[in-house]
């Protein structure tokens, strides 16, 4: 008679993987991979990139999870490619080709469209997306052949340097903020020429603090001996070191812990959100008033296999 096989153990660990996601691997599934690899109890994403595009994927385990919203509400870098000409169902490689049309534009063009981006536009999201219409993805609705109407919505590109015009290529560097679109982009510009267009390849390089510069593919992930897999882990307030420090006293820090508001009147503290400590480790995100009443917005517990960030 077969045995069963033994039981996954998780184990409770804290942290943020910098993820280099492969193509062809839905975030999910990545996020699974990395998990397994870690034994890690509790982990989620910080944004979903599509199984054609690469690059960053921040991994959070265990209690930096309660801080995935700082990493979703940050700008994003991507490197882009487009193909002028052929626009496609999904605006990306993926989908069926829907229209050709001649590309005729000269390098001059396609600069002067690209700059037209710049700032603040709207867009359309489109169908193949995860946006919800009556509690269902928009991308069930697509593979119906179902059009749902959808509103414009406002995003900002901060930066958008043309890399390279090998036409009917161009490749795109692209800085811009939370609910941008990159195939949304690449179709507008299309547009703007005259002739379409559809994405390529896509390659995300930064998402706010974090960059692709310290990612770690998944094929390297698994090579690693376990602590060199933890070693790999930065500290769940890595993902609020743009935000001022507040070091509690140990009177304040134990009424802190119970999520109790204190007055830090007497520490100078910053208005606004600030990263609070007590006298050995980080225990969240606070925000602190005009009248320098320090309020809990998300306290962790007891930290494993993970230190904090003194800077």
């Amino acid at each position: 008679m077969n045995q069963a096989a033994p039981r996954k153990k998780w184990r409770v660990i804290d942290g943020v993987l910098i993820l280099d996601k492969p193509s062809g691997m839905t975030s999910n599934a990545a996020l699974q991979a990395a998990r397994r690899l870690h034994s890690a109890a509790k982990a989620g994403h910080t944004g979903t990139l599509d199984p054609m595009a690469t690059g960053l994927l921040p991994v959070l385990f265990g209690e930096a999870t309660k801080f995935s919203h700082m990493l979703l509400d940050a700008d994003k870098t991507y490197r882009a490619r487009l193909r002028l000409g052929i626009n496609t169902s999904t605006a990306d490689a993926e989908g069926e080709i829907v229209r050709e049309r001649a590309v005729t534009s000269s390098e001059a063009e396609v600069l002067a469209a690209c700059a037209q981006f710049l700032g603040e536009i709207e867009q359309v999201p489109p169908m193949y997306s995860a946006l919800k219409h009556q509690g269902r993805a928009l991308y069930d609705y697509a593979r119906q052949g179902i059009e749902i109407a959808r509103e414009a919505r406002k995003v900002t590109i901060y930066e958008l340097e043309v890399e390279r015009i090998e036409l009917p290529m161009v490749e795109l560097c692209v800085r811009c903020s939370k609910g941008t679109y990159i195939r949304t982009l690449a179709e507008d510009i299309g547009e703007v020429l005259g002739c379409g267009a559809h994405l390529t390849a896509l390659r995300r390089l930064a998402t706010g603090p974090l960059s692709l510069e310290s990612a770690v593919t998944l094929e390297s992930l698994a090579e690693l001996e376990e602590a060199a897999r933890v070693a790999r882990l930065l500290p769940p307030d890595s993902l609020l070191a743009h935000l001022p420090r507040l070091t509690l006293t140990d009177a304040l820090e134990e009424r802190f812990s119970h999520g109790n508001a204190v007055s830090c009147a007497d520490l100078a503290a910053p208005r606004g959100e600030v990263r609070v400590y007590g006298a050995t480790s980080f225990m969240g995100l606070g925000s602190v008033d005009d009248e320098g009443m320090l309020r809990a917005i998300r306290l962790v517990s007891t930290l494993q296999l993970s230190g904090d960030t003194n800077a």
